[in-house]
């Protein structure tokens, strides 16, 4: 049996080879034992009561709060919010700043090549406000089309009525892994003003992330895409 194997029970158990990893990942022995040790030692609401149960759940909660924090270089943990996935995290952005900010003749960017969670939200945003909807190309590499002689270039696609740029850090389909901080900074020249949400779903659970250096906004992103529980999302 293989290292890897033993912190599996999946793998441990059957014959199998698994290839889904970007849709979901198989949870590692320790993470099925953490979620066991909540429901029969201390399983109650957090946040929710003023007995022992209750405050070491709360406990346990905000530590791990704390963690995800520290994971993402975050300057505090009251930075972190909990969902139940990126597409929750996405919407919640969507339905709530954006409907708030964008107006009609403002524009919202995103790509071609969006995972549809951080494509469709933009979309009917614009449709329901009365935004110009831009959406990059690609190429046949499957790069974004912003490139000029290496560089990114966002002439013409960032401009003074750009409110929200969404854009993935890692495909979902392609495996492309795009120069998120170059294309930040080029947004910030283009337009200080403009709010930027990543989809790091792809990219938090295989590459370091620190969102100081990327200066984004929003990042979003889904625990169950690596090795945590499923129903748990990052935003």
């Amino acid at each position: 049996m293989k290292n890897y194997q033993i912190d599996f029970p999946l793998l441990k158990n059957q014959s199998v080879t698994y290839l889904d990893s970007a849709a979901t990942s198989l949870k590692p022995q320790r993470v099925i034992d953490a979620m066991n040790e909540y429901y029969t030692h201390y399983s109650a609401n957090v946040h929710r009561g003023m007995y022992a149960l209750s405050e070491q759940a709360s406990e346990e909660y905000e530590i791990t709060r704390q963690v995800v924090a520290d994971f993402l270089h975050a300057p505090s943990s009251d930075e972190i919010i909990f969902t139940r996935n990126t597409t929750e995290s996405i919407n919640l952005i969507a339905y709530s700043l954006g409907r708030a900010i964008v107006n009609e003749g403002d524009e919202i960017v995103t790509s071609v090549i969006e995972h549809h969670a951080n494509f469709v939200p933009w979309q009917q945003l614009a449709f329901a406000n009365g935004a110009d909807f831009k959406v990059i190309d690609c190429d046949d590499n499957g790069d974004l089309d912003i490139f000029d002689n290496g560089k990114v270039n966002l002439d013409g696609i960032i401009t003074n009525k750009t409110k929200i740029v969404a854009l993935q850090h890692v495909s979902n389909v392609l495996g492309t892994v795009h120069p998120i901080e170059e294309i930040i900074k080029e947004i910030r020249r283009q337009n200080p003003k403009t709010i930027v949400v990543v989809d790091a779903a792809q990219s938090v659970p295989h590459i370091s992330v620190d969102v100081k250096k990327l200066d984004c906004d929003f990042l979003v992103f889904s625990a169950h895409k690596m090795c945590g529980p499923t129903g748990v999302g990052v935003l």
